[in-house]
């Protein structure tokens, strides 16, 4: 019997914890995932409405801004051109010297807006154009405000020698012209708002019209069409969306194509031991005596535990895949995985006669699956001690190398060709004349491709030397966690 240096492994045997069943199949998933809409609930961001929503409130605020603007200059010019007439009417009738009866009579109108009052130097009143209204004789010079009655007057005056004159007009009726003078400078900004907004949202439906008749295209596409979305006649700035698209698209076409592949390997490599288990259960009962039923129980039951060896594998392989099952990476003890995995193959090389030894560094910690790591380390132990021949030796070592952590498996079995290294990481592939490495079946083909999707997965690389025990040597490379476990 072969024996497994205990003392340098630490192992304690326990039982190889069964694969967990249930391979996820993600492809109409993703396929959903790509093409649904929003989640229930969340609110719908539509770039046409943020672009209208946004361009109309520009163009508010700055009708806005411009209406009140033109209104203010409005009122301030109709403002200094009421007083201009004030002044110039009082100067007029200044240097005329005297009031015409023609113009008496006009100035007296109810229909003329003015008020005007001409005083002598010793206030006496000598004219007034509505004598019912009487300004103060001694007002200020130049423009003032006065309360008369209930209303409040611009009043300007001015002297000569002999007299003053005085003009005056309400400010409720300045203030009611110039407001209508600023309404009508303000109409046609405010008219122009909505043209605006009507040219606006024909703008971006127009802008935005390829978008979703691209989004139409999309919709009526079956779930298997995942040809590239053709981008012409979009808009530059959603070039990098549709290529980002599209190379999910063709990331999708890999992995779908990969996956009928694999369903389809393994459909074949199914039927070949379900096949030769029929073959022999009817050799099994057409034998007639005890002997030939005991061989042919002892093949059905070899037949049976390849069988079960390739489903398990099968679906280790489905649970490592992306898009699988898979538990959260934490901080992970490499060398007490690596001794767990041991203690699982410690059955089979003790069948062969196969030194089985690991030297296990301590703090060798790496952000990984436990279990997934595990079955990494154990497939590639099973794999050193199957293709060893009876009476050899394996050698496992965790330790750190170059500031990363290093997993190496070394074998004195046959090795293999540097020609097929990267091959033998391929699904289903078995090297030829693997039968006569000192195995008794060819396996699954599964085992190496198993650890390369777990290693992807961890970020390590895997690589494949000759061993100094004149075999194969594969080495496993692990980024270290940083800070403490």
């Amino acid at each position: 019997m072969g024996r497994c240096d205990r003392e340098q492994c630490g192992v304690s045997l326990r039982p190889s914890a069964a694969p967990q069943a249930g391979q996820r199949l993600h492809s109409q998933r993703a396929r959903r995932r790509l093409l649904r809409g929003p989640a229930r609930g969340e609110p719908v961001k539509s770039i046409r409405t943020r672009l209208l929503v946004s361009l109309l409130s520009v163009v508010l605020l700055s009708a806005a801004a411009s209406a009140a603007l033109t209104y203010t200059n409005v009122l301030s010019e109709a403002e200094a051109l009421f007083d201009y007439q004030l002044r110039q009417m009082a100067l007029s009738l200044r240097d005329q010297g005297f009031i015409a009866p023609d113009q008496a009579a006009a100035l007296a109108n109810d229909d003329f807006d003015f008020v005007v009052q001409i005083w002598s130097v010793d206030g006496t009143r000598i004219y007034a154009s509505h004598p019912g209204l009487a300004l103060p004789p001694r007002a200020v010079l130049g423009f003032a405000e006065i309360r008369l009655g209930n209303e409040t007057w611009r009043i300007f005056s001015t002297t000569t020698h002999e007299r003053v004159i005085q003009v005056a007009q309400p400010l409720a009726i300045r203030r009611q012209l110039a407001a209508q003078a600023a309404l009508r400078g303000v109409a046609p900004i405010l008219a122009l708002v909505p043209i605006l907004a009507l040219a606006i949202g024909w703008s971006v439906g127009a802008s935005l019209r390829p978008v979703r008749r691209l989004a139409e295209e999309v919709k009526r596409r079956d779930a298997d069409a995942l040809e590239p979305v053709d981008e012409s006649g979009l808009p530059a700035e959603v070039s990098p969306l549709i290529e980002a698209i599209n190379a999910l698209l063709a990331r999708l076409r890999s992995a779908f194509d990969a996956q009928r592949a694999f369903v389809s390997d393994a459909a074949h490599e199914l039927r070949s031991p379900l096949t030769a288990l029929k073959l022999q259960l009817q050799l099994q009962q057409r034998s007639s005596d005890a002997a030939s039923r005991a061989q042919a129980n002892e093949a059905l039951a070899a037949g049976i535990e390849r069988a079960t060896r390739l489903v398990s594998q099968l679906l280790t392989l489905a649970r490592a895949e992306p898009g699988g099952p898979h538990e959260p990476l934490t901080p992970t003890d490499l060398a007490e995985a690596a001794r767990q995995a041991v203690a699982d193959v410690v059955p089979l090389a003790d069948a062969k006669s196969i030194q089985l030894a690991l030297q296990a560094h301590p703090n060798c910690i790496v952000e990984g699956d436990a279990s997934a790591l595990r079955i990494l380390v154990r497939n590639l132990a099973d794999n050193a001690v199957r293709y060893t021949p009876d009476a050899g030796r394996v050698e496992l070592a965790v330790g750190e190398d170059a500031g990363q952590i290093l997993l190496t498996v070394d074998d004195s079995g046959p090795g293999i060709p540097a020609s097929e290294r990267e091959r033998v990481f391929d699904r289903f592939y078995r090297r030829a004349g693997s039968e006569e490495a000192g195995r008794e079946d060819t396996g699954s083909g599964l085992g190496l491709a198993i650890v390369q999707t777990i290693a992807q997965r961890h970020a390590a690389s895997v690589r494949m030397t000759d061993s100094a025990l004149g075999g194969l040597r594969v080495e496993v490379r692990f980024a270290r966690r940083a800070g403490p476990a």
